[in-house]
């Protein structure tokens, strides 16, 4: 009969610090490691008592007093009260990340001490750590601002969601939550409904046709400027690498004039004798999505023929003259050959491309911005979801369904992305062109 394990036996010192941080290393004797821990301590409970525990009963009510100018009350800012409290629980949670530290470094000093092995001194201690965990002290910072200016602020638009806050209710009115009203918003109001079915639909496929175009854009360049029988390559590949370099919202307003009614385009059709061409107007329809996918070539081309020149150089030659000497045409040489290796090679930057083109803002802003189409609410026909979303929380203050809708555009791309990468040859033939 087994029995069952017991408990590793906690020491005094052990418990101490469970209690109150840094006290195992003073009882210890690490007197400068354990003063860190201990003001660490200290400073988290000042904290909570002066204003911590406060904002996160804030961050549950989200206000209970209302502003009201006229009578002079300041009243409760939700929004506010929402970040802070947000920022209170990531604190406790930086805490307990210390507080676990400070155990388990009482728990190997204690190992040390009933080994019978000396305790280094707080400089030693240091020594040794950036010693070996070099890669922690290396990545804090990084680590940090990640957690400041990327993490917070996404996690801030999720809670948003889940709230009422935007139209008529913003401070000094009080923000409440509301769970998932936004998301039936979306998928219950016919106005918002057929808006969001109809760009989420035109958003795809401005996705998948963008990210296509310009892929086989760019590897179509490669392979043409890698031809033997061109000459002068350098000269050649100097105008797309030209005109990825101009600044693309440059580009982008030099096309709208290029396209409007008063642009070199429409001087040209009447001077002989044609009527001027609504190309971006709001009736433009499919004239704009075309547009706006070769646009939006013109820009990105040149990045994907710079990526496919630089992996072309890479493939072995020996093979396509294996192939000739099998009789294989060019385009099976092509299609068994330099696609699969390209495509390889390239499988995480298409990914990319894909969740960027899904979420290119700046295209059809620059090209049709503030066009409202009949039909559509507060949307034009060529806008991609991330237009919509401006639209909806800058320009009109819908800004709890434009997070939410900001966070089934997250849902979106991060599943497209996982899922394509894992099916791909990149992920489950890794060996494969080593």
């Amino acid at each position: 009969m087994e029995h069952p394990k017991k408990r590793p036996h906690l020491s005094f010192p052990v418990k101490a610090s469970m209690c109150i941080m840094g006290t195992g290393q003073l009882l210890q004797k690490q007197w400068v490691k354990g003063l860190l821990y201990l003001a660490c301590f200290a400073a988290y409970i000042i904290y909570l008592a002066v204003m911590g525990v406060e904002d996160m009963i804030g961050f549950f009510t989200l206000g209970t007093v209302k502003g009201d100018e006229w009578l002079g009350i300041e009243g409760d800012d939700s929004i506010m009260m929402l970040l802070r409290g947000l920022l209170a629980f990531v604190i406790t949670i930086f805490f307990i990340g210390i507080h676990k530290s400070n155990i388990n470094d009482v728990r190997e000093s204690d190992r040390k001490i009933k080994a019978g092995v000396a305790l280094p001194g707080f400089k030693r201690a240091c020594e040794i750590f950036f010693d070996k965990k070099f890669y922690i002290a290396a990545l804090a910072v990084p680590v940090l601002g990640v957690m400041i200016f990327n993490i917070l602020p996404i996690v801030f638009m999720i809670l948003i969601a889940f709230t009422n806050y935007g139209g008529d209710i913003v401070p000094p009115e009080l923000v409440d939550w509301i769970g998932f009203d936004n998301f039936k918003k979306i998928l219950a109001l016919s106005e918002i409904k057929d808006t969001f079915f109809k760009i989420l639909g035109w958003n795809i496929a401005w996705a998948v046709i963008s990210t296509l175009v310009n892929y086989f854009g760019g590897l179509g360049l490669a392979l043409l400027l890698n031809k033997k029988c061109v000459r002068k390559k350098a000269f050649w590949r100097a105008f797309p690498i030209l005109a990825y370099a101009v600044p693309g919202f440059i580009t982008l307003l030099g096309f709208k004039f290029m396209f409007s009614y008063g642009g070199p385009i429409n001087y040209y059709i009447t001077l002989h004798g044609g009527s001027a061409i609504g190309f971006l107007d709001i009736d433009a329809g499919m004239k704009a999505k075309i547009i706006g996918v070769l646009v939006n070539a013109w820009i990105s081309v040149p990045t994907s023929m710079l990526l496919a020149t630089g992996i072309l150089s890479n493939i072995n030659h020996d093979l396509y003259d294996a192939a000739s000497i099998d009789g294989a045409s060019k385009w099976k040489q092509f299609i068994k050959i330099t696609l699969p290796f390209v495509v390889f090679s390239t499988t995480p930057t298409l990914i990319t491309s894909f969740v960027n083109n899904f979420n290119n803002f700046g295209i059809f802003y620059f090209l049709r911005g503030g066009l409202y189409n009949k039909g559509y609410f507060l949307a034009s026909d060529t806008d991609l979801l991330i237009n919509w979303l401006y639209n909806l929380s800058i320009d009109n203050n819908y800004y709890g369904i434009g997070a939410a809708i900001s966070l089934i555009i997250f849902l979106i791309t991060s599943t497209f992305s996982m899922i394509t990468y894992v099916r791909s040859n990149a992920y489950k033939k890794e060996d494969t062109y080593r």
